[in-house]
């Protein structure tokens, strides 16, 4: 089919030039037809200035119908590139894509904020396996359980690298760090390092003390507030990033009881920024000259932002090593507790090659990252409980009934209150925080769907559409809780995977399943809630699935646990 196609362009490309000495010989010899005749028949200035008048017009009609043939060579061309295009895609039993990929812009045509939106219509369309071309970059799209199956379980290793973008060039040490890494030995490294001594089981029992602390701050903070409508999207985000930096160094950044203040400002600084520019990089970066589509500013922020938070990490392990920063004086089980940064000092006595200054700093981001998705699903999830009423009553009374008025909830009270975590569970199905997973890239040709995936090809995987496919999901946009009752510990195929799944599985889930549990069955347990109208449900545009406006909502302690507040 290709070689016949080729013929055809070959014999057009002929065809063409044959016509074009035609019309050249034809019009040599019309003029020289008409200088004969005006040798002939001219006698006067009057005839002279009409065959002039000839001449010019029959000039101005071959320069329109030569603009008529550029415009049909103009109109064709996109057509023969798209018909050809399609043929090879067939011929190489490619995925299905959109009839008209453009030259060096592809299909970035098609797409609009937010990116996942766009990706469901295309799906719709074209099927739970498509391939997109953005710039140069093959895409390619996933949409179903079995497809991502596919991708995560059957071809896990050959999905297991990452892209190349300017995120992880200059905000993973290029390339280097945990997120960013390229499978192999150094990522197996730094995975092992991660899950042995930052989040495993022991060392969040050990440190669970934390978050206990910063909940209790939280629930004093709101009983003050005096009925008036307080930001929960603040309130939640300087929970997790405060949980986060005390891990890491001991310290708190945010809200009361703050030690450096200097160096809180500087700090906070740095996470505004983050998240400014997180979701500047856009889809220019596909394109095979981003410097043209201004995003040579946007790479110079980027590095000047790592500058600074290489500088403040830097800051840190250098005070540890002298002996400063602050140590928790008990932990869950009567001992000192150390913080990250000096669990993982400790460890380069020995194994000084493992326990750089680089790769302490690349694993404190693994938990700096988590703060933003945590609380984000948090302030989903209260806002979806204010909008049905029943839901966050019948919430209470699970949390009434397992824990009492005479106590707070506890981490060793969530396992009892699986009404709760189905309200989790159904917020992280409506509301992913990370409606796609983070991008992988195949390192060889494989099969998914039934199609040929070459190598180096982007795979971005559709989770908001997965968990929000009414094939799957009854009555999918109505927020129901039930659907998860009695699946308790039950892994739901790949129909729901808000961390992700294979090798590179988000690390964090057991903190964050840990945190938010804690802090939303608190929080119902303490105070009564209101708002002064229905919430807005409406999502940001930007690359993370953010409410578009940030929760405001009103809350007066319970009577039956008032007391507690007094003293917790």
């Amino acid at each position: 089919m290709t070689i016949q196609f080729l013929r055809l362009l070959a014999f057009c490309a002929i065809a063409k030039q044959l016509l074009l000495k035609i019309v050249a010989v034809s019009q040599f010899l019309f003029l020289l037809a008409f200088l004969e005749i005006s040798k002939r028949h001219l006698h006067d200035a009057r005839e002279a200035f009409q065959f002039l008048l000839f001449l010019a017009f029959c000039a101005i009609a071959k320069h329109v119908l030569h603009h008529i043939w550029t415009v049909k060579l103009f109109l064709l061309f996109p057509a023969v590139y798209a018909i050809g295009m399609r043929l090879f895609q067939k011929s190489r039993n490619l995925p299905p894509s959109p009839f008209l990929a453009l030259p060096v812009i592809g299909h970035l045509y098609l797409i609009q904020n937010p990116l996942h939106r766009s990706l469901c219509w295309i799906s719709r369309r074209y099927g739970p396996v498509a391939l997109l071309r953005f710039g140069p970059s093959r895409v390619l799209v996933v949409s179903s359980p079995d497809a991502a199956e596919e991708c995560l379980a059957k071809n896990d290793i050959v999905f297991a690298n990452r892209p190349c973008l300017l995120a992880g060039k200059h905000l993973g040490y290029n390339y280097t760090s945990l997120a960013w890494s390229p499978y192999g030995d150094h990522w197996r490294n730094l995975r092992s390092i991660a899950s042995g001594e930052i989040l495993s089981a022991n060392c969040l029992l050990t440190l669970s003390t934390i978050w206990a602390d910063e909940v209790k701050s939280l629930l004093h903070r709101l009983a003050k507030s005096g009925g008036r409508s307080v930001n929960m999207k603040s309130a939640f985000f300087e929970l997790m990033l405060n949980v986060g930096t005390l891990m890491i160094a001991g310290k708190r950044y945010c809200g009361e009881n703050v030690g450096e203040l200097e160096e809180a400002i500087k700090f906070m600084e740095i996470v505004t920024e983050s998240f400014r520019i997180s979701g500047a990089t856009k889809m220019g970066e596909f394109l095979p000259f981003p410097r043209w589509m201004g995003l040579k500013e946007v790479e110079e922020k980027l590095m000047t932002l790592q500058k600074k938070r290489d500088e403040f990490m830097q800051s840190l392990i250098d005070e540890s090593q002298s002996g400063g920063g602050n140590e928790w004086p008990e932990a869950a089980e009567g001992r000192k507790k150390k913080t990250l940064i000096q669990v993982l000092l400790s460890r380069r006595e020995t194994e000084p090659e493992y326990y750089k200054d680089e790769t302490i700093k690349s694993l404190m981001q693994v938990v700096l990252t988590g703060p933003d998705t945590s609380a984000t699903t948090m302030e989903w999830a209260l806002s979806a409980m204010l909008n049905h009423p029943e839901i966050l009553k019948k919430a209470r009374a699970e949390i009434d009934e397992v824990v009492g008025h005479d106590r707070l909830v506890s981490e060793s009270d969530l396992p009892k209150l699986p009404y709760l975590h189905s309200v989790i569970n159904e917020t992280m199905r409506m509301y992913p925080v990370g409606p796609l997973l983070v991008p992988h890239e195949s390192v060889e040709d494989c099969q998914v769907g039934g199609y040929r995936v070459p190598r180096g090809t982007i795979l971005l995987i559709n989770l908001f559409y997965i968990q929000n496919d009414p094939r799957y999901w009854p009555d999918p946009t109505n927020f129901k809780p039930e659907r998860f009752e009695g699946m308790e510990g039950v892994r739901d195929g790949y129909k729901m995977m808000p961390f992700g799944s294979g090798r590179r599985k988000c690390l964090g889930e057991n903190l964050a399943v840990r945190t938010i549990g804690l802090t939303l069955g608190s929080l119902i347990q303490c105070f009564e809630w209101d708002s002064d109208e229905l919430i807005d449900m409406t999502e940001g545009s930007g690359p993370t699935m953010q409410k578009a406006q940030p929760l405001m909502a009103k809350c007066r302690p319970r009577s039956a646990t008032s007391d507690l507040l007094s003293w917790a």
